[in-house]
């Protein structure tokens, strides 16, 4: 791979929402490595906001870090400002930051409800909603990107599998994934490309107590055909090319890497 190949997204700057830990944080590096210039959004984990920066460090990539709750208007606000006035023009978000407040549908409370749909859900609204204007307030350079920027979502394979004891999270993905759609369709004409990335089990944080469990473990490999759990990389290197020039015919799309979670699994016996 030569150097341009490598830098595909050199010239260009990248918002990543929850970027402190796991998916989000792959992402961030794995674009910074590609080139972009890398606004870290967190909510509260400092600690891991530095690590991210630390990662993007050693790949010889530019970054800053940037607190706020993506489910407020005027933090998201203050995160498209700082970047603007660190970077310029920004080029591509990838609205990542999500939370899971699990219950049994009957035990939960509106709190939670509410909780997990403003984060997941209004908040990826509103930075879509920041960074589409952005774009097309500013002069498109054909020369660092076709598109005049590109917004992807991080979904989850929850968007189409309904998920028992998680009514508001499976909910705010399926939710997405229509705004997803609905946006790309609105915004082509602008030529602003917008997509989703529906992963599947993936090695996190999230998910590092059942990891733990050999039993849960077996459990959730009997849901994926493929075999085992993603890694956070194969994340990365897939918004990597999903914003790059290399898919500048794409949009509208959902693009499930869940090891095929999605293919119905316990029909595959017959």
């Amino acid at each position: 791979m030569n150097d341009n190949q490598h830098r595909k997204l050199k010239g260009q700057t990248a918002i990543v929402t929850g970027a402190s830990s796991g998916i989000g944080q792959a992402i961030a590096v794995a674009l910074a490595e590609s080139g972009a210039n890398v606004t870290v959004n967190y909510h509260s984990d400092e600690a891991g906001a530095k690590e991210t920066e630390a990662r993007i460090e050693a790949v010889s990539g530019n970054c800053i870090l940037v607190k706020g709750d993506i489910g407020k208007e005027h933090d998201v606000n203050r995160l498209f400002f700082q970047t603007r006035e660190a970077f310029g023009d920004l080029h591509i978000l990838i609205s990542n930051a999500g939370i899971q407040k699990d219950s049994p549908f009957l035990e939960m409370s509106y709190a939670d409800w509410d909780a997990v749909i403003k984060t997941n859900l209004y908040g990826a609204f509103m930075a879509a909603n920041a960074a589409a204007k952005a774009f097309v307030g500013q002069e498109l350079d054909e020369e660092v990107s076709k598109a005049a920027g590109k917004i992807v979502f991080i979904s989850s394979v929850h968007d189409k599998i309904p998920w028992s004891g998680r009514v508001n999270y499976a909910t705010s993905k399926g939710g997405t994934k229509m705004m997803m759609q609905s946006i790309a369709q609105e915004l082509a004409p602008y030529k602003i490309r917008v997509n989703s990335i529906s992963p599947g089990a993936i090695e996190t944080p999230i998910n590092e107590d059942q990891r733990d469990d050999e039993e849960e473990v077996r459990q959730m490999l009997a849901k994926i055909p493929y075999g085992r759990i993603g890694q956070p990389e194969e994340i990365g290197k897939a918004v990597c090319w999903l914003v790059s020039d290399e898919a500048d015919y794409v949009t509208g799309a959902t693009l499930y890497i869940d090891g095929g979670m999605t293919l119905y699994p316990s029909f595959g016996e017959g």
